[in-house]
């Protein structure tokens, strides 16, 4: 089995771009409240308020001040706990989401049968490759059936994130193949490619009760959010709120298989695998696409 990253050059992105993304991503995380201004973000970094608001809008696809009006979900806690507001509403109230129409990701998929996630990818050719996308590096692992893995790492941890996906079918061979992932790169983070004429082949891999739940996640409209409860009623497992949250953080399929848009009780972002900064970014990315 390769364990290697190997990089291609091709996908590494040319100056510091990408780092000083994830330095806004950071601040505005830390500093919300305060509602920092773009010449307030730019002058914390050392850069122009019109490259700043160029470089981060290009990378992910909406602006600082739009990023920030995003990040404000957190402020939605407080009106879901004390206020009782439904989650939708919470999200119009503190600017999340507009009456636009939304667009959903379109896609098809397939269980692995029990014998062979049992088998933990003995017989399966995963290929893989590593490309730059709005959040940072994804590692894209696809099988003859369909998109079977996507990962996000930041540059320079691409190793611990293909480790991290490999482990879970270590019988299966892995091959860097990025002539087979990048057709999936090119329409996974490109709205205007989504399509129910031509859906995202997905294949699952993993147990029963997984799959339900990531089943139950691919039902959740793009730009809305639903709660682990929510999730566990949908499966018919109203007292599996735990076991919910323990297979949401197992997907192994993520943004596409939006565990992202799964949050924790009275309405809490609460953990993600990849980090919480991303699972804000993701949140971000798509009140603006909505």
């Amino acid at each position: 089995m390769n364990m290697i990253a190997n990089l291609q050059t091709d996908i590494t992105p040319d100056g510091p771009d990408y780092d000083i993304v994830r330095r806004v991503i950071e601040l505005i995380t830390e500093d919300y409240r305060d509602q920092p201004s773009l010449e307030a973000i730019a002058a914390r970094l050392n850069q122009s308020p019109t490259q700043l608001q160029k470089t981060f809008t290009r990378w992910a696809g909406l602006s600082p001040k739009g990023f920030l009006q995003a990040v404000t979900l957190d402020h939605a806690k407080r009106l879901l706990r004390k206020e009782d507001m439904p989650l939708l509403e919470t999200s119009i109230e503190v600017g999340l989401s507009g009456p636009s129409r939304l667009h959903d990701l379109f896609v098809t998929h397939e269980a692995m049968s029990p014998g062979e996630w049992k088998a933990k990818g003995g017989g399966l050719i995963i290929r893989y490759g590593f490309h730059i996308c709005p959040f940072g590096v994804a590692l894209i692992m696809v099988t003859d059936r369909g998109l079977s893995g996507l990962a996000f790492s930041d540059s320079g941890d691409e190793r611990a994130c293909l480790e991290d996906m490999t482990c879970r079918w270590p019988n299966a061979c892995y091959v860097e193949d990025l002539q087979a992932t990048v057709p999936y790169a090119a329409r996974i983070f490109e709205p205007g490619k989504w399509s129910s004429d031509q859906p995202l082949r997905v294949v699952l891999i993993g147990t029963d009760f997984q799959v339900r739940v990531w089943q139950s996640l691919l039902k959740i409209p793009f730009g809305k959010a639903v709660t682990y409860s929510d999730i566990a009623n949908d499966i018919g497992s109203p007292t599996a709120q735990r076991a919910v949250g323990a297979a949401v953080g197992a997907n192994p399929i993520s943004f596409v298989v939006p565990c992202h848009r799964a949050l924790g009780k009275n309405g809490a972002l609460t953990g993600y695998h990849w980090g919480l900064t991303r699972k804000r970014a993701m949140l971000g990315w798509e009140s603006a696409h909505a």
